[in-house]
């Protein structure tokens, strides 16, 4: 267990719960993969309002296990009857949340991934500041990339954020990450696992995860003799500054291993020095990925 603010505690793992809201995953299989998640020790479930099904599943599924959930979600948008960005859509959008999640708090919500412009908008931080003084929220948080990201950091108005952590996805680490350990915001690290490009021979053309192929094979490095998935996890989770890493998947199996993973502890210092500096030397302006 990790602290993430002052409040929340949360498991150096936590369930990207994209899959859940996914509609060809059947409701048992989405109902075991979340408790399955909470019987091994994974106790954040990170989600969002566009993850269709996710929220009214884990809302369905949590039952008695709520208090032994920390709940972390994302909006901003969506509203049915509101503009999205508007201090409408955070008020209502948190409200609906609780009801899609049934609970009475969320323990985590999210600006998602708007831009600076957007994040820093005095209406929309007052209605998350309303919000938490309320109850209906425990931390307030920022999901995004680059300069909002720094910005989500230094602004003093967010508790936590997340942003994506991976070993083709760096450059947070000695900037927006570092800076948030050193004001005590706590940091949800997303896609640890890159995407897994290493799973195509060429390159995936319009792949989700084409982006991190091209940086890998840039890169050329070389995780044996561990596998790939064992570096990248306990790469990204034992970075300095970040509190819990998300795996998203729909597969219990693969949570369970990362989390068999995590528990090994930091990679050795010098695989660490060669993946920060296979970055480091090939960045042509590697910004993260949002």
């Amino acid at each position: 267990m990790r602290r993430l603010t002052r409040d929340v505690e949360v498991s150096a793992v936590g369930l990207g719960a994209g899959a859940l809201g996914d509609a060809r995953v059947g409701e048992r299989d989405a109902e075991s993969l979340l408790l399955g998640a909470i019987d091994l020790g994974v106790t954040l479930v990170d989600t969002a309002r566009s993850y269709g099904l996710s929220e009214d599943r884990i809302g369905r599924f949590l039952g008695a296990r709520r208090d032994r959930v920390v709940v972390s979600t994302k909006g901003g948008y969506g509203v049915d009857g509101v503009g999205d960005w508007t201090a409408a859509a955070i008020e209502r959008g948190i409200d609906d949340a609780l009801a899609r999640l049934r609970t009475d708090r969320i323990d985590v919500f999210h600006f998602h991934s708007c831009p600076l412009d957007v994040a820093r908008r005095d209406d929309l931080l007052d209605a998350l500041d309303r919000a938490r003084r309320a109850g209906k929220i425990r931390a307030a948080a920022y999901s995004g990339e680059n300069e909002a990201l720094a910005w989500a950091v230094a602004s003093g108005r967010f508790d936590s954020v997340q942003c994506s952590v991976n070993l083709f996805d760096q450059r947070s680490l000695g900037g927006a990450v570092a800076e948030a350990s050193r004001r005590g915001v706590g940091v949800i690290g997303k896609r640890a696992l890159g995407n897994a490009p290493w799973r195509f021979a060429s390159q995936p053309h319009g792949d989700y995860c084409e982006a991190y192929w091209l940086r890998m094979m840039a890169m050329q490095i070389d995780p044996a003799p561990l596998a790939w998935d064992e570096a990248a996890i306990r790469f990204a989770a034992h970075a300095p500054g970040v509190t819990s890493v998300l795996v998203g998947t729909s597969s219990l199996a693969h949570l369970r291993d990362a989390v068999r993973f995590v528990a090994r502890g930091p990679l050795p210092d010098a695989s660490i020095d060669a993946f920060r500096s296979a970055f480091a030397t090939h960045d042509r302006d590697w910004r993260g990925e949002i």
